[in-house]
């Protein structure tokens, strides 16, 4: 048995998953985003305490580590280091967006790309296929009609996540699919244990939240 403890504050609500290797056994959601700093500990004491687990019993702490919310990745990534270095067990560094489409695999499309809202048109976003292999990396982009043109005339994309409302504005292309899918903790879990399983550790003391990088307004990006 490796219990993993899962956090996620990058996007609009908080989350902390617990898992016995790949399954789950818990999830505790806040949907108020301006609290998520108080509620955050409350929660994973909480979430322990329910199903009779110790701190000690921890293996590893998985973490939703960007790009989101400026603050909400602050407050995830100190409470995470913070437990990892208590306890001196690893901890598991996970790209939001990945987290996001893992939420999504199994829609009909066979490309998934995640949406984080930025401001104006700008998004953060990746591109994945079913198997969660990185087709676009994460990036931040303004968005126009003609941004995904060059997947959409080759395969169906789901488009998902907060920042889609504003592609779905401009975009009408009969691949393109908009969906609703809420992502939390929870598609942390698998994607942490299988980090967990190949020893795939973040390095603590010099891990930080990824904000993301310098927007730019075209892709020159080939399939």
């Amino acid at each position: 048995m490796s219990f993993i403890l899962n956090i996620d504050t990058a996007v609009q609500t908080a989350s902390v998953c617990l898992s016995d290797d790949d399954k789950l056994l818990g999830t505790r959601i806040n949907p108020t985003q301006k609290d998520h700093a108080s509620w955050l500990h409350i929660a994973i004491k909480e979430l322990l305490e329910e199903h009779s687990i110790r701190p000690g019993d921890l293996k590893a702490v998985g973490i939703s580590a960007g790009p989101g919310s400026y603050t909400g990745l602050r407050v995830g990534m100190a409470t995470a280091k913070g437990l990892c270095y208590s306890l001196q067990i690893p901890l598991i560094s996970i790209n939001t967006l990945r987290m996001m489409a893992s939420a999504a695999r199994g829609e009909t499309a066979e490309l998934l790309c995640p949406m984080i809202d930025a401001r104006r048109m700008e998004v953060f976003t990746a591109i994945f296929n079913q198997d969660l292999q990185e087709i676009m990396p994460s990036s931040n982009l303004i968005l126009d009609e003609m941004t995904f043109s060059p997947w959409l005339e080759q395969q169906r994309m789901s488009f998902f996540g907060n920042g889609s409302n504003k592609l779905q504005s401009i975009l009408k292309h009969k691949n393109a699919i908009f969906s609703v899918i809420e992502a939390n903790a929870s598609h942390l879990a698998p994607l942490s244990y299988e980090k967990f399983r190949q020893g795939d550790y973040a390095d603590l003391a010099y891990s930080e939240p990824f904000y993301g990088k310098d927007f730019h307004s075209t892709m020159k990006q080939s399939l």
